[in-house]
């Protein structure tokens, strides 16, 4: 299974909790992706979802891990979410070879978003994590190798968890402060893994289905209210495409883009869909 080739959604309240929930959310994750582990071959329908080769982290001008540090007094970092129009950007499963391009439009419009990361593409690719950070955007974790956390024991969902942590820090010098389950699949036991916040999403653009940049746009601009947090995928060429598009005509409506612990003061609870 390729990382991102799958469908992405919130889990009602009685999937989270149940087993039943838990054995639906997998069969579904088993019949679009097949049954392929952390190290399965990349989705031959999809070559542009694969990472940047570890020789490419040494880019000219990356900057360090001193330098990688939020822009100061940069916008959308400082705004109050309780009175502006905010909206969170979130893209999952890089670094790839597309997060340059995303990192490029969302500079144009001044926009801070916020990538969930997965620690392996992280470990391939510390030059584009840190000029994301650099950059004012915020890093989360999305585990270390994207699996089902609810399959998993306790100790290996603790296992993902730290090991990404090790990778994000290893990269921008500061351990992450919130974490996206793959798949948007977790129970209580893997809420009992980690005090930090799990951030879901309130609008799911189905970029991971559709890869058609006409579309992921329209979807985005249908679906946004302020506050919401949009589920997007930097490893598809598409969805960067898609970009432009969607932060002119939000900006044009008023919205400012804002990291998701911005969206809630710097205080996100334990539980985010949106604000």
């Amino acid at each position: 299974m390729k990382i991102g080739a799958r469908p992405r959604r919130p889990l009602t309240a009685g999937m989270r909790r149940g087993t039943a929930g838990t054995v639906a959310v997998t069969a579904l994750v088993a019949a679009v992706c097949g049954t392929g582990g952390p190290t399965a071959a990349p989705d031959p329908a999809s070559a542009t979802t694969r990472t940047v080769a570890a020789s490419r982290t040494k880019a000219a001008g990356a900057p360090t891990v001193k330098d990688a540090k939020p822009v100061a007094g940069a916008a959308g970092e400082r705004v109050d979410c309780k009175r502006a129009k905010c909206v969170a950007l979130t893209f999952d499963d890089g670094p790839g070879r597309h997060t340059d391009a995303l990192l490029r439009h969302l500079a144009a419009y001044r926009a801070r978003a916020t990538f969930f990361v997965v620690g392996r593409n992280v470990a391939a690719n510390q030059a584009i994590v840190r000029r994301t950070y650099a950059a004012g955007h915020e890093i989360g974790s999305h585990t270390w190798s994207h699996p089902d956390l609810t399959t998993l024991p306790a100790a290996k969902v603790r296992a993902q968890f730290a090991r990404t942590d090790r990778a994000i820090k290893a990269a921008i010098g500061v351990r992450p402060k919130l974490v996206r389950p793959p798949y948007g699949a977790f129970n209580a036991a893997v809420r009992k893994q980690t005090r930090r916040p799990l951030v879901m999403w309130s609008v799911d653009t189905l970029d991971w289905l559709h890869r058609d940049s006409s579309r992921v746009a329209r979807k985005t601009l249908k679906s946004v209210r302020p506050g919401s947090v949009i589920l997007f995928h930097d490893i598809h060429p598409t969805t960067v495409a898609a970009m432009p598009k969607v932060l002119k005509r939000l900006s044009a409506r008023g919205y400012t883009f804002v990291t998701v612990s911005r969206l809630y003061g710097g205080r996100p609870p334990k539980l985010v869909y949106g604000r």
